[in-house]
């Protein structure tokens, strides 16, 4: 395809992950305030959009607490800087086995619930964004898959849609893309859809160009894609996606280093990222544009 770079791109900053991170980096918040003061931070450094989870604020380990979840939300919309609330409803799909010869029963960490509990807090808070991992796959745990099959599938886009908010397609890998088409032929998901394509996630998609490309290469024409790679790759996939015509996202979620043998916070990485995007030539847009672009409205939970 010949080189279309996007010149105005927005930013997403993805603040805490539910990844074993948390003693990994004094940086990767834990509790609602810092989660939110994290955001509001990346917020300030030029990220127009803000991807949360929640983690237990003592342990730091994943959590789906709605209370926590509406902690971080409040917050974020309380401050006195605008941005675009992405939540994520990938937890709730998480299948352990017990190992090779004695796979069931299923073991600690296996956290499986059903549609409308993964999509409880979507309910709860109602953010702008919500993501929707398209796909099941292995990941890089010997024994855990992460399970999204398409009746889940199905039946959350529908959720999503009918609460108002906005998928955003999670692509590990171009079967998910494929089944993300699929879902907008069957008018579970509206067009033109937005879309993550996750790199070098183990098992997924390598972050080689080569794969790369042949993800973009399936993202339809009018769709709105955004791309990131982990670790040491993340700042030379925010050249790379804004070359192929795509956004950028950044953060602690897939990346704790600012450069080598430094530990970084969300605010620097995005700082960094929108100085990369700026001396290629492009605009860092802001969360407004974001919302026209993206036909977004901005929307407060209910009381």
């Amino acid at each position: 395809m010949p080189l279309a770079m996007n010149r105005e791109v927005f930013i997403t900053c993805a603040v805490t992950g539910s990844g074993s991170t948390q003693d990994r980096s004094p940086h990767v918040p834990r509790s609602p305030k810092q989660i939110a003061d994290s955001a509001i931070a990346a917020a300030k450094a030029g990220a127009a959009v803000v991807h949360c989870h929640v983690r237990d604020p003592e342990t730091g380990v994943p959590s789906r607490d709605l209370r926590l979840y509406r902690e971080v939300t409040d917050r974020i919309r309380e401050a006195e800087v605008d941005v675009v609330l992405n939540l994520t409803a990938g937890m709730g799909g998480d299948i352990v086995f017990g190992g090779t010869e004695t796979p069931l029963p299923t073991v600690e960490g296996t956290d499986m619930v059903g549609a409308s509990e993964r999509v409880a807090h979507v309910a709860e808070c109602l953010p702008e964004i919500c993501t929707l991992d398209c796909g099941t796959m292995n990941f890089a745990e010997a024994d855990y898959v992460m399970t999204n099959t398409p009746g889940m599938l199905q039946a959350m886009a529908r959720m999503m849609t009918d609460l108002g908010v906005k998928p955003e397609i999670e692509a590990f890998d171009t079967g998910h893309l494929w089944y993300a088409k699929q879902l907008v032929e069957d008018g579970v998901l509206d067009a033109p859809a937005l879309v993550q394509l996750c790199m070098g996630v183990p098992w997924g998609a390598p972050d080689d160009l080569n794969t790369f490309m042949a993800m973009v290469n399936n993202v339809p024409k009018d769709w709105t894609f955004s791309a990131f790679s982990l670790g040491r790759n993340q700042m030379a996939y925010v050249a790379a996606a804004v070359l192929a015509g795509g956004h950028v996202r950044v953060g602690l979620e897939d990346n704790l280093w600012l450069e080598k043998g430094v530990l970084a916070e969300n605010w620097q990485l995005v700082e960094r990222a929108a100085g990369i995007i700026e001396r290629m030539g492009a605009r860092v847009i802001g969360p407004a544009e974001v919302r026209e672009k993206l036909g977004l409205v901005k929307r407060a939970p209910v009381a």
